[in-house]
């Protein structure tokens, strides 16, 4: 799943700019998720004393509305932007109004000031109503989403990868780097995804079908202790796949031996 997200002030043409991008990407005929963030403290999508809101009041959680034509699930809580992308399988997931994150990022401005208030270097592309005034800042392509959209999409498919883990540094760097900085490198070309120990470990942890990111240490953790029990058993051999399955929970492992590398 590639994730990236299109931030800027109000009235700079965050929304304009995402509609465009979807359609193409949808005819590109990749699959298209959204999350967008509300800026406004008050905002709830439920209404007070709803059927849900009383549900949702009285301890259920999540509380889920079924209608003819959608389904909301509803949280009385604000999820991680990780939990929330627990629920998304498709190609691409484009975050609206979201500045704070590991992932790459446009920015929609109106004007100078704004871009260099907010400019970072996760910031791939520039887009929005400054679009009709510029077409490059600081090197930073700028592209106007509505007459240029096939070129804007062009360099998503370009630029935006698949979603790298957001650790502190001080848990992983096993790349040589924080996961925010790897990050920046593979936007300058300077280092690429697979670059992610992560993502080359043969140590794979589902649940519930979803792949759980784990840090070296805690992959050679699971590997030992599955091995020193399994190891143990009749039907055994080095270098075997090992699958494990608990309850209703899949947990799939590749699991290495002593002399493998994690």
């Amino acid at each position: 799943m590639k994730v990236f997200s299109v931030f800027g002030i109000s009235k700079t043409g965050k929304t304009t700019t995402i509609e465009n991008i979807i359609r193409e990407l949808k005819k590109r005929r990749y699959t298209v998720g959204s999350v967008k963030e509300i800026h406004y403290e008050d905002f709830s999508i439920d209404t007070k004393g709803t059927n849900t809101d009383r549900h949702g009041k009285a301890g259920a959680e999540p509380v889920t509305a079924r209608g003819y034509y959608e389904t909301d699930i509803l949280y009385n809580e604000k999820l991680s932007l990780d939990k929330i992308l627990k629920h998304y399988s498709q190609n691409y997931v484009i975050l609206e109004g979201i500045e704070k994150g590991n992932f790459p990022k446009i920015l929609t401005a109106s004007s100078l000031k704004e871009i260099d208030k907010r400019l970072d270097e996760m910031v791939f592309a520039i887009s929005g109503k400054i679009s009709n005034q510029i077409d490059e800042y600081k090197g930073i392509p700028v592209i106007n989403a509505v007459k240029e959209t096939e070129l804007l999409v062009d360099l998503i498919a370009e630029k935006v990868y698949e979603k790298l883990p957001d650790f502190p540094p001080e848990c992983c760097t096993a790349c040589g780097y924080s996961c925010r900085t790897l990050g920046k490198k593979i936007l300058k070309g300077e280092a690429k995804r697979d670059d992610c120990i992560i993502s080359k470990s043969n140590i794979k942890l589902n649940i519930d079908g979803k792949e759980v990111d784990m840090v070296p240490f805690v992959q050679k953790l699971l590997n030992n202790a599955v091995l020193a029990v399994v190891s143990e058993l009749e039907g055994y051999e080095k270098y075997s796949s090992i699958e494990v399955q608990i309850g209703g929970e899949t947990i799939k492992e590749e699991l290495a031996t002593e002399n493998d590398n994690i």
